[in-house]
């Protein structure tokens, strides 16, 4: 059986951090879990020490979803797990599917499996700026690496040990999702996904507005292009 632990990155969650654990807890009771708080001015580092079972990285001051996902993965390759899973802490991730992600990396389909909004009916309905932004963003990676990935944004996604080596040691710092696709690819991994039906955020503001999505395309775009031509030094064991 792998070991498995679940990243869950938290700036300000409050309102749902508790019934994101709580949910991990009824539905993957064997598997780790482990929330960075990112520097939260809320209540978000005290609901989470007292969830029982829980491990709590909570850091000085806020680094963004960069930073704080690769302190998670640099925690998931110290301690030797197998698998690591990231999952948002807003409630707009499906804990229940959690489990699905873990067997797709167990039986060898990928290094990295992303749970696509995508390829499955959902209640999840983005606006119309993110839709086109996302769409033009995955077709962008796929033209530059293949794959056929249709959600490069998605941050409901597991890998293997292989991937973890990567991310702990090279890891962006703004909207990192495809990103890491390239990177992944660099190293001669492989990416792939499986339908899943995400939630409406639960609580709290998302902190991309229309105008910030299209510089956030036009940003993530640039940074993908460029990482094409960097060079990476494999960690060990990759």
């Amino acid at each position: 059986m792998s070991n498995v632990v679940v990243i869950i990155p938290a700036y300000n969650e409050s309102a749902t951090i508790a019934g994101v654990i709580q949910t991990l807890h009824e539905t993957v009771p064997d598997y780790a879990v482990v929330v960075v708080d990112d520097g939260s001015n809320d209540d978000t580092a005290a609901i989470v020490h007292a969830c029982p079972g829980v491990k709590l990285l909570k850091l000085p001051f806020n680094l963004g979803i960069g930073g704080a996902m690769q302190t998670g993965f640099l925690y998931a390759e110290r301690n030797g797990f197998d698998i690591a899973v990231q999952c948002d802490a807003d409630g707009q991730h499906p804990v229940e599917s959690v489990r699905q992600l873990v067997s797709r990396i167990e039986d060898g389909t990928a290094d990295l499996i992303i749970g696509s909004r995508y390829v499955a009916d959902s209640n999840y309905t983005p606006s119309f700026t993110r839709r086109v932004g996302k769409s033009l963003l995955s077709r962008w990676v796929d033209l530059l690496i293949g794959g056929g990935v249709t959600d490069t944004t998605s941050g409901f996604r597991a890998m293997n040990r292989k991937a973890i080596a990567v991310v702990a040691q090279t890891y962006p710092e703004d909207y990192p999702e495809p990103e890491v696709l390239v990177i992944l690819y660099k190293h001669g991994l492989k990416a792939a996904e499986i339908p899943v039906n995400m939630h409406p955020r639960q609580g709290g503001v998302t902190s991309i507005r229309p105008v910030g999505a299209i510089y956030y395309m036009i940003k993530v775009a640039l940074a993908i292009f460029i990482d094409l031509f960097r060079r990476y030094t494999p960690p060990k064991g990759v």
